[in-house]
């Protein structure tokens, strides 16, 4: 169908964890859930333009150089492809942003900035989430694990 609606603060708050909402040839998009003040992503970059709104509660997006930018309701960023950045919900309750990227999502890559590794070629070699992140009570669950 040429035209896709979607509730997004409904998905998040249904399915709780990022999501491929729409994706076409010549671009997708996605929503976030953060549960969780304080939990958030790695410092990483996308190879493509990308945006994010914010919809519900609070996101500092920080930056290498020990900037940053705060997201309320409302609000909506453009990172230019390879800016390297870090989303965290810093509000109260759960954080939901939705973002766009240039492309299909098959061609997206997720450039950690410290190992310079595409961590989406990664995923089946990590415990992170497939958008590079572990969240507290995961990194938690998932040492317990590794010690068992």
């Amino acid at each position: 169908m040429a035209i896709n609606i979607v509730d997004v603060v409904g998905l998040a708050h249904e399915r709780k964890k990022r999501k491929i909402i729409m994706d076409t040839r010549k671009m997708h998009a996605w929503m976030h859930y953060y549960p969780n003040p304080g939990d958030h992503d790695d410092l990483h970059c996308h190879p493509g333009d990308q945006t994010f709104t914010c919809l519900e509660g609070e996101c500092t997006m920080y930056f290498p150089d020990g900037g940053k930018a705060v997201m309320k309701p409302g609000m909506a960023a453009l990172i230019e492809g390879g800016s390297f950045y870090r989303l965290e919900n810093t509000g109260t309750g759960p954080m939901v942003m939705m973002g766009t990227r240039t492309g299909p999502n098959s061609a997206n890559k997720h450039i950690n900035y410290e190992s310079g590794q595409d961590y989406l070629a990664l995923r089946g070699q990590r415990n992170e989430r497939v958008n590079g992140f572990i969240m507290p009570a995961e990194k938690a669950t998932a040492e317990s694990d590794t010690k068992a």
